[in-house]
């Protein structure tokens, strides 16, 4: 395009850009005036008044041809006088019949009805002035079309000169007509894209169901499933309503294309196709779906990460506990009026510690940690931690259960009769108190769930005395439990920063 043809659009875009709103507000202001009186009457009206939309009709679309560069704009002035015939032909229709219509019902009008009347009359004496001074403010902006014509070809030069950067992809085309899927093929197989054709959208929906596409140009006319019935289809349904959209047609109703965008089409191409648009338009989509392929690729890598760190948080705290920090609890801290507190103790595990090679004593500890984390998980019993070689657990918490004692004694029975998975066997102590607790997160690097109180320090001292391969327990926790201590060994003893307890050993 040269500098001149560029100027001449930019001239014909100007003027066009003067007319088109108030064009566009004559049509918008008619259509109220009809659709009242053809509610509430007089029904004799009718006639006149739609000779009116269709002038204003004519007007917008005359408007839009002169933006498109559909209208030849000379620069002489029998150019300049066919333009004003042109624009005066539909605009003094409009005042001819609108003004007929307030003389002839005048006395049965509806007074907004008339007011409406009035205002586009009046709107369209102001264009008939537009229109008398469009060829001298034409000119007047010359210098200014020159200037920014000018410009406009430097860089279309300018974009032209650079190589492409073509975005290939796989793409099905779906149109009845062999004439046009013929036409979109070559072009687009010549583009560098992989191209697939169905003459209709049963054949189309097989095609997609055998194989996978990046895009689908698709016709609307067509027999059967119409395209906008076969676009609905493929955004409703999970395995194609990523798929990219481009909808092709003749149809020049603006509602069509409407009807598309929102049915979930990315574009929409008029008939007979542009190349160059057609080209343009494909890139862009194939471009918009490699996009969005990155954000689900980001998103689901995301969502991997998420699980992960669900796994990992899972691992170290209670579930209702992670619950309550997703729900934004900042401070989490409850009391518990009866709880089980269980620790366990590896007998010798000092003298071991000097005589085993470190990684031995890591796998070692870890696999039967491991396997007193599983026999936990059996009993609905929470670990809390462990402090060396000793395993902290807990019945009753972060749930209240009223059977906390009976789960603590199948737990630390169990534990008593594990075997482990590797290396020696191991003997240990445990010690089992029952009272009240306070239980809570601390930290915020390497938070931990936590339980303080007496209860924590009781089991801890009735665990240090008591004897290998037994269970030590409190006198509470037996009343709590309601166990038959007949058979078992009472002891009346001191526990250091307790004082003097009655306990009982366990089988």
């Amino acid at each position: 395009m040269t500098a001149g043809e560029t100027s001449r659009l930019l001239r014909a875009a100007r003027i066009a850009r003067r007319l088109a709103g108030p064009a566009e507000a004559l049509v918008s202001t008619q259509r109220l005036v009809l659709d009242e009186i053809r509610q509430f009457g007089p029904q004799e009206a009718v006639e006149d008044l739609e000779n009116v939309l269709t002038a204003a009709r004519r007007l917008v679309g005359f408007v839009n041809s002169l933006r498109r560069g559909d209208i030849e704009l000379g620069e002489d002035e029998k150019s300049a006088a066919r333009l004003r015939h042109d624009l005066r032909t539909p605009i003094n229709a409009i005042i001819g019949y609108s003004e007929l219509v307030l003389e002839d019902f005048a006395d049965v009008l509806p007074p907004g009805v008339k007011a409406d009347c009035d205002s586009v009359v009046e709107a369209a004496r102001q264009l008939l002035i537009e229109v008398e001074t469009l060829d001298a403010d034409s000119h007047e902006d010359g210098g200014e079309d020159a200037a920014i014509a000018a410009r406009l070809e430097t860089a279309i030069s300018a974009a032209g000169g650079a190589a492409p950067r073509v975005e290939t992809g796989r793409i099905l085309i779906v149109d009845d007509d062999a004439a046009n899927l013929d036409v979109l093929d070559r072009q687009l197989t010549r583009r560098g894209h992989r191209v697939r054709a169905a003459g209709s959208a049963e054949a189309a929906v097989a095609l997609l169901e055998a194989d996978t596409f990046d895009l689908a140009l698709i016709d609307i006319l067509m027999p059967g499933t119409n395209g906008i019935e076969l676009l609905t289809r493929l955004k409703a349904d999970m395995r194609w309503r990523h798929l990219s959209v481009l909808m092709i047609s003749g149809l020049g109703d603006t509602s069509a294309v409407a009807a598309c965008i929102t049915a979930g089409a990315d574009d929409y191409l008029q008939k007979p196709v542009d190349p160059v648009v057609l080209h343009a338009r494909v890139e862009a989509c194939l471009e918009r779906t490699r996009w969005r392929e990155r954000e689900r690729a980001y998103l689901a890598e995301i969502e991997r990460e998420k699980e992960r760190a669900d796994a990992l948080l899972s691992a170290i705290l209670p579930a209702p506990i992670i619950h309550r920090l997703n729900g934004g609890e900042r401070h989490i801290a409850d009391r518990f009026d009866a709880v089980s507190i269980v620790f366990a103790d590896i007998v010798g595990f000092t003298p071991m510690v000097a005589r085993t090679e470190p990684t031995a004593l890591v796998r070692t500890l870890a696999a039967l940690f491991e396997d007193f984390d599983d026999i936990a998980d059996r009993h609905g019993v929470e670990k809390i931690k462990t402090i060396g070689d000793a395993y902290m657990a807990a019945a009753g918490i972060p749930h209240h259960r009223p059977d906390h004692a009976q789960a603590a004694l199948g737990f630390a029975r169990e534990l008593l009769t594990s075997t482990p998975r590797s290396g020696p066997r191991l003997k240990l102590r445990i010690g089992i108190h029952s009272g009240p607790v306070i239980a809570g997160l601390i930290g915020r690097k390497r938070f931990v769930y936590d339980v303080w109180g007496d209860t924590v320090n009781f089991a801890s001292r009735l665990e240090a005395s008591g004897q290998e391969g037994r269970i030590h327990a409190s006198e509470d926790y037996v009343k709590a439990i309601g166990y038959d201590v007949e058979n078992a060994e009472k002891r009346h003893h001191e526990l250091k920063g307790i004082g003097w307890v009655r306990s009982y050993i366990l089988g």
